[in-house]
C-alpha cells in the first residue's frame, strides 16, 4: 500500500472525553450511544456523519472526470501549437510540477481534513482570507451559468448529427448566405466562410453585429438548456452518491473515444503532417513570457486550483484516504489527456488541410470553433460519418458534464455546511436545495441562448476564467502556504497520511509555488488584454466595465472577509490583524474536526485509540 492507505490502530483502552472514533470513517464524535451500541444518524438537525463517496474510485473518477473537461480538447492542442510546439512541453510540465500538483495536493488535503467545503474550511485555515473561500464559490457558480451553455450546444449538434447528409454539410440551406459560403475551408485569404462556419453562426447562434444587438431567445437552445440543466440534477440529486455513480462512464467514455478517434484518424491521409505540426519545437519561444504564462494558466485552469472544486470534493473522502495517490493520478491524467487531444485534433486538422490543400494554419483555431466548426466539417469527409459526430458530440458532453457536476456541487456543500439546518427547514430535502441552484443557474444562463449571446458568453469567460482566476489562486496560496505555514500544514498531512510531506512538497508550499503565482498574477496585470470575439470583434467601454463588475463579484469577498473579520476581533488594530491571522482549526491528534461535527457523550464511556 502506499503512503497513508492505511493506519494501524492501538488496541489500547482509553477514558477520552474528546469523543468516539469509528475507525471505517475516521470521525470523532460527540454522542450518546444507543441500544445497539451504535451512534445515532442524527442529533437534532445535525447528521452524525458527512456523506462520503461510495469508493476511493469514485473521487479519483469524480476529480479526474472535473479536471479533464473541454479545455483539454479545444484549448491545450491549439496553445501548445501557437506557444511553440514541443517546446511548449518545456513550461507546462515545469509550472505543472512547481505549482500544479503541489497545490492539488494541499487543496485536497484541506477538505479531507477539515471535512468542509471552501468557504468554511478556509475560513478555519485562516480567518483573515475567509473571503477568498466566498470567491472560489461565485467563481464556480458563475462559471457553471455558461457553461452549460456549451452543453446545450454539444446537445443541439448530437441531435443534428444523425441527420444524412448533415445540415454543416452544404450551401445550400435558409440560413446560409451564398454569396460568400463554402464548401470546405476556403482558406484565410478569400472572403468566403465555410459552411460549418455558417451553420455555428446563423443557424445555431443566429448571431447579431455585437453586444449591443440582443436580437430575442433562441427558443430551440432554450429547450435545449432546459433539458442539460435536467440532466445535471438528475445526476446529483443524492450528491455524491449519486454523482459516484455516474462518474464511471462520464469519466472513462471520453477516454474510449479518444482512443478510438486517434486509431482512426492517424490513418488518415496528412494525418501524420498535422501531428509533426503540432509538436514541431520552436525554440526562441520560450524567451516570451506570454507563454509561460500562457503554460501557468493552463495548469490553473484545467486542474482546477482556485475554483473550490477540489476542496469541496475531498472533503467527503474518509480521513486517512490517500490524497498523495489521487493527487499524482488525477494530474498526470489530466495532462496525458491534453497530449492525446492534441494528437486526436491535430492528426485530423492535417487531415483537412491535405483534403482543401491548404496550410494548417488556415485550418487551425481554439475555443468553440474547433470542436463546432473544424471537427464537423472533418465528419463530413470522413467514412461513417454518422457514427463518429453523433459519438465526438457526447464525448464532449460527458466532458463537459462531469466539470458541471463538480461546480454545482461546490455551491451546494458551501450551502449545507453554513446554514444547512436552517435551509432543511423551510426546503425540508436536500434534492430540493440541489434544484434551487440548478433554476439559479439555468435563469442566469438564459443571456447566453439570445441572438447576441455568443458576445455575452466570451465576455463573462474572459473576466471569469481569466482575469478573476488568478487573483483567487494568489489569495488562496497566500493563506494557505504563507499565513497558514508549513509547519501547520505538516501536521495535518502527517495526521492523515501517518508520514510528513516530503521536501518537494515542502519547498514548493513555502517558495516556489507563491512566488511563481504571484509572477503569474503580476504578468497577467501587465500583459492585460481586453476581451474580443473572434478575429475583428472588440467590445464597446460599456462592455469592458461590465466584464470587470463581473470579475469583481468574485473578487471584492476577498477584502470584504478580511475588513469583517478584523472588525469582530478585539483589541488595537494589530492585534486584531494578528487574531484574524491565527487559524481557528484543530490539530489536536484527537480533536482533529471542527466542533461543528462534534456533539457531547457521557465522560464514562471507553473508547479505543486509534493512534
Amino acid at each position: 500500500m502506499g503512503v497513508g492507505s492505511e493506519n494501524t490502530a492501538s488496541t489500547t483502552k482509553l477514558s477520552i472525553r474528546h469523543g468516539v472514533y469509528k475507525e471505517e470513517t475516521n470521525i470523532y464524535l460527540k454522542a450518546p450511544l444507543n441500544a445497539e451500541g451504535m451512534l445515532p444518524k442524527k442529533v437534532g438537525h445535525m447528521t452524525a456523519e458527512r456523506a462520503t463517496w461510495g469508493r476511493r474510485l469514485e473521487f479519483v473518477l469524480a476529480s479526474v472526470g472535473y479536471a479533464v473537461g473541454l479545455g483539454n480538447v479545444w484549448r491545450f492542442p491549439y496553445l501548445c501549437y501557437r506557444s511553440g510546439g514541443g517546446a511548449f512541453l518545456i513550461p507546462y510540465f515545469l509550472m505543472l510540477f512547481l505549482c500544479g500538483i503541489p497545490l492539488l495536493f494541499m487543496e485536497f488535503a484541506i477538505g479531507q481534513y477539515t471535512r468542509l467545503g471552501p468557504v468554511h474550511a478556509l475560513a478555519k485555515i485562516c480567518p483573515l482570507f475567509k473571503g477568498v473561500g466566498i470567491a472560489t464559490v461565485v467563481i464556480s457558480f458563475v462559471l457553471c451559468t455558461y457553461y452549460n451553455v456549451l452543453m446545450s450546444w454539444a446537445l443541439y449538434y448530437f441531435f443534428n448529427s444523425f441527420r444524412a447528409p448533415f445540415p454543416w454539410q452544404s450551401c445550400n440551406n435558409t440560413w446560409n448566405a451564398v454569396g460568400n459560403c463554402s464548401i470546405g475551408f476556403p482558406g484565410n485569404t478569400t472572403h468566403l466562410h465555410s459552411a460549418s462556419q455558417q451553420y455555428f453562426d446563423h443557424r445555431l447562434l443566429e448571431i447579431t453585429n455585437g453586444i449591443e444587438e440582443a436580437g430575442g431567445l433562441r427558443w430551440e437552445l432554450f429547450g435545449i438548456l432546459i433539458l442539460a440543466w435536467v440532466i445535471v440534477y438528475l445526476c446529483i440529486f443524492k450528491g455524491v452518491k449519486s454523482t459516484g455513480k455516474v462518474v464511471y462512464f462520464t469519466a472513462t467514455f471520453p477516454y474510449f473515444m479518444l482512443f478510438v478517434l486517434l486509431i482512426n484518424n492517424v490513418q488518415l491521409p496528412g494525418a501524420k503532417n498535422g501531428m509533426l505540426y503540432f509538436l514541431k519545437p520552436k525554440w526562441s519561444k520560450l524567451l516570451d513570457v506570454q507563454v509561460w504564462v500562457n503554460a501557468a494558466a493552463q495548469v490553473f485552469n484545467s486542474i482546477g486550483i482556485g475554483f473550490g472544486t477540489m476542496i469541496s470534493m475531498a472533503s467527503y473522502n474518509k480521513f486517512n484516504n490517500n490524497i498523495l495517490r489521487d493527487t499524482l493520478i488525477v494530474s498526470l491524467a489530466n495532462s496525458a489527456t491534453s497530449i492525446l487531444a492534441g494528437f486526436v485534433i491535430f492528426s485530423a486538422i492535417g487531415y483537412m488541410a491535405h483534403v482543401h490543400n491548404l496550410p494548417v494554419d488556415d485550418i487551425a483555431t481554439d475555443g468553440p470553433g474547433l470542436v463546432f466548426v473544424v471537427y464537423p466539417e472533418v465528419f463530413s469527409t470522413m467514412p461513417l460519418p454518422q457514427l463518429w459526430a453523433p459519438l465526438f458530440f457526447f464525448m464532449l458532453l460527458c466532458l463537459g458534464l462531469d466539470s458541471q457536476f463538480a461546480m454545482v456541487e461546490v455551491a451546494v456543500t458551501s450551502i449545507m455546511d453554513g446554514c444547512g439546518p436552517k435551509v432543511l427547514r423551510v426546503l425540508k430535502r436536500q434534492e430540493i436545495i440541489v434544484l434551487a441552484v440548478c433554476v439559479i443557474g439555468f435563469l442566469l444562463g438564459i443571456p447566453h441562448i439570445t441572438k447576441g449571446g455568443i458576445y455575452v458568453f466570451q465576455l463573462m469567460d474572459h473576466y471569469t476564467a481569466v482575469v478573476s482566476l488568478m487573483f483567487l489562486a494568489f489569495f488562496e496560496v497566500l493563506a494557505v502556504c504563507w499565513v497558514f505555514g508549513l509547519g501547520r500544514m505538516t501536521i495535518v498531512i502527517k495526521r492523515m497520511l501517518g508520514k510528513a510531506p516530503n521536501i518537494y512538497f515542502r519547498s514548493c508550499w513555502m517558495f516556489f509555488s507563491p512566488v511563481l503565482v504571484l509572477c503569474i498574477l503580476i504578468s497577467s496585470i501587465v500583459q492585460y488584454t481586453p476581451a474580443r470575439y473572434g478575429k475583428s470583434y472588440t467590445y464597446p467601454v460599456w462592455a469592458e466595465v461590465v466584464g470587470w463588475g463581473i470579475s469583481l463579484v468574485s473578487i471584492v469577498w476577498i477584502p470584504l472577509g478580511a475588513l469583517h473579520e478584523i472588525c469582530r476581533n478585539k483589541g488595537t488594530l494589530m492585534q486584531r490583524i494578528k487574531t484574524a491571522m491565527t487559524p481557528t482549526i484543530e490539530l489536536d491528534p484527537v480533536n482533529h474536526l471542527p466542533e461543528k461535527q462534534r456533539v457531547d457523550i457521557p465522560e464514562s464511556v471507553v473508547f479505543i485509540n486509534p493512534l
